[in-house]
């Protein structure tokens, strides 16, 4: 494993501006490459903004899409890799053609595309109307020599997919989120318990501002496997960076033996 410095892009974007939040991108890939990111995060819907109703269908676009092949240009130009969420238009050859998800995708540093993860705990009235629930829990890629991991916002606050990844080897698991007013105490407390009980690197990335009918809070951040948040953003728009320290994980896993302390014999009830 190598190390990764990682910028996390706290941004709401334009809501139903799809060419101007690929600029947003853009203008966050140049900066974070600058500074030597390898991996530029961005929140949840990011491509499309979260607030847009019924433009969810208009603006849903597959895996492989315009927008996808926009953002492999922008990777491929500045030589990061860039996580985008954006709400996904199933494949003509897929069983239910007509379901949109809300997915992020990874990019890779040469324009590939290395991962797709579709939302599988949809959190309340608004993604229930308009999202299908993905059915996979564990969506990895490899990365600058660590397994990277993605879940979205809600999926986050069930411990089971953080543990499934925890198992599955992921070393950075990359949580595109649209965390909202009163629950940031997620952002404050839930993200570096995860890091922390599952001995891995945590990047949660938020949107910030009003968007119709919600606040969200922002307080973007990456936490480490000791607990520690490595960098913080506040509640404005903001691109934090961050260091992936595979020698410092390799370290406190062996310091910290959950994942082989653990009894799964006895677990069987829970599920």
């Amino acid at each position: 494993m190598t190390s990764l410095h990682t910028a996390l892009l706290q941004s709401s974007g334009r809501p139903g501006d799809v060419a101007h939040n690929l600029r947003v991108i853009e203008d966050a890939a140049r900066s974070a490459a600058a500074t030597g990111a390898g991996l530029l995060a961005c929140p949840e819907l990011f491509l499309t903004g979260y607030a847009i109703g019924g433009d969810v269908h208009r603006l849903a676009e597959t895996a492989d899409g315009d927008s996808a092949q926009a953002i492999g240009k922008i990777a491929a130009e500045h030589g990061i890799a860039v996580l985008y969420g954006y709400p996904e238009r199933a494949a003509h050859d897929e069983p239910d053609s007509a379901a949109v998800y809300n997915s992020a995708q990874l990019i890779g540093p040469s324009g590939e595309r290395l991962a797709n993860y579709r939302k599988t705990h949809l959190f309340g009235c608004f993604e229930h109307e308009w999202f299908t629930p993905g059915e996979r829990t564990v969506v990895q890629a490899e990365l600058a020599g660590l397994r990277v991991g993605l879940l979205i916002c809600y999926d986050v606050e069930f411990p089971e997919n953080v543990r499934a990844h925890a198992l599955a080897g992921t070393d950075l698991l990359l949580v595109p989120t649209a965390q909202m007013h009163p629950f940031q105490f997620v952002a404050e407390s839930v993200i570096p318990v995860r890091a922390f009980e599952n001995q891995m690197y945590v990047a949660y990335v938020n949107r910030v501002g009003a968007e119709g009918e919600f606040e969200f809070v922002g307080l973007s951040c990456l936490a480490g496997p000791d607990g520690v948040v490595r960098t913080r953003a506040g509640r404005t728009e903001q691109l934090v960076r961050a260091e992936v320290d595979a020698a410092f994980l390799k370290q406190s896993r062996a310091d910290n033996p959950y994942l082989h302390d653990r009894r799964p014999e006895l677990y069987g009830p829970l599920t």
